[in-house]
């Protein structure tokens, strides 16, 4: 119970600290997220909010996905990095969908998992911001946070996964993942986190991992995720 209080509590302060937290692809139609989010992979949001126009301009559906020219795919989504593994994936994801959902993007977890290219991360982050499913993001943020602040030691995703959703209310979910991913981009870094200007530093175990005088580690807090 004393986990499950610290943690709600932590997850209420960094909401508040985070009022606009969301999913920073931008799309207009659950297919379209699905697409972001596969090319997020090893990349950021906002490189691939970049390429994102011009594909979607030129294949708009599934359909038109399955049937795209692979080179040209690949140049429209070079930035992204990883571009060839990634058309792959995009090309079979596509035909997937043509051959055994008619095109259309699946509600269930269950289903998406099973295209290729698509984990369950990928698979929550649709059902959440598309469907309005409640899911839990598992991404490095994710993870990362959730063991520093002493919600799991797990290191597996879906045991991280599973060891967050039994703390909070299904309901927040989604929202929790995005405040999480928020604050992982701009105050808890991987590498040096800001622990002086954490606004959650006295429900935190892991406090003095990174830098803890308020001035420096205020010069480290990034106001938006890094380009």
């Amino acid at each position: 119970m004393a986990l499950t209080r610290r943690a709600r509590r932590t997850y209420r302060v960094l909401a508040g600290r985070y009022p606009d937290a969301r999913c920073e692809l931008t799309f207009g139609d659950p297919f379209q997220l699905l697409v972001a989010t596969i090319l997020s992979a090893q990349t950021t949001d906002r490189r691939v909010n970049g390429v994102t126009p011009a594909l979607f301009a030129r294949y708009p559906d599934a359909r038109a996905l399955a049937s795209a020219d692979r080179a040209e795919v690949e140049t429209i989504i070079q930035p992204t990095g990883f571009f060839r593994a990634k058309t792959d994936s995009l090309l079979k994801m596509a035909s997937a969908l043509v051959e055994r959902f008619d095109g259309r993007v699946p509600r269930r977890l269950q289903d998406l998992v099973t295209l290729p290219g698509v984990g369950r991360k990928t698979a929550n982050v649709v059902l959440g911001d598309a469907f309005g499913v409640p899911g839990i993001t598992v991404d490095t943020h994710v993870g990362r946070l959730a063991r520093r602040l002493g919600w799991t030691a797990e290191q597996d995703p879906v045991a991280v996964e599973h060891a967050i959703g039994a703390l909070f209310p299904r309901r927040d979910w989604t929202h929790l993942s995005h405040v999480l991913i928020f604050h992982g981009r701009r105050t808890c870094h991987a590498r040096r986190p800001a622990c002086g200007a954490c606004p959650v530093a006295t429900l935190c175990p892991s406090y003095g991992a990174g830098e803890t005088d308020p001035d420096a580690a205020a010069a480290l807090v990034r106001t938006e995720a890094r380009a």
